[in-house]
């Protein structure tokens, strides 16, 4: 019986103690924030009593944790550019899968998978030579081709761009709608 006693006094010795802390951790912060000039107060705070202000800076730290690694409720997909089943044979319209203008021009290349690193539109002679094709534009699928671990490349012959029909050339699979 008596080493229950004793542990009932000790509990109830630490919840004292614990209480007190607690109440004077409140009066204390309720003092500086009433008082005005609560940085100062903040910092009479650490040199005073430093056990209740690193209490204080520990208790927001864990809210803070808490809420970084608890957040994150929403498993939506990310959204991915639509993909277009392709036939060889079928008719496709162009479209500018980075613009959102309707002047958008889509570059038709010679191979697939080439890039068209350099600005050809300032030299004299290259508004016909059907590289550039608008929006919308009209094209029949001639052949699919992977380049580069999966990216589809088309070969396409054009259909309605006025002096350019019947010509051939390479574009992006994500570039038909």
């Amino acid at each position: 019986m008596s080493d229950d006693k004793n542990l009932n006094d000790s509990v109830e010795e630490v919840v004292e103690t614990v209480t007190e802390a607690v109440e004077e951790a409140v009066e204390t912060v309720t003092e500086t924030v009433e008082e005005g000039n609560a940085v100062s107060k903040i910092m009479d705070l650490k040199d005073s009593n430093p056990k209740v202000f690193f209490g204080a800076i520990a208790g927001l730290v864990v809210v803070i944790l808490l809420m970084v690694m608890g957040g994150g409720g929403s498993n939506k997909p990310v959204q991915q550019s639509r993909q277009v089943n392709l036939s060889v044979g079928s008719t496709y319209s162009l479209k500018g899968i980075n613009s959102y203008g309707s002047n958008a021009k889509i570059r038709l290349v010679a191979v697939p998978g080439s890039m068209a690193a350099y600005d050809e539109s300032e030299k004299e002679g290259n508004e016909g030579s059907c590289k550039d094709m608008s929006e919308g534009t009209k094209v029949k699928l001639l052949k699919i081709q992977e380049a580069f671990g999966g990216a589809k490349f088309v070969e396409l012959e054009i259909l309605d761009a006025a002096g350019c029909e019947g010509r051939k050339g390479w574009a992006s699979a994500a570039n038909l709608i």
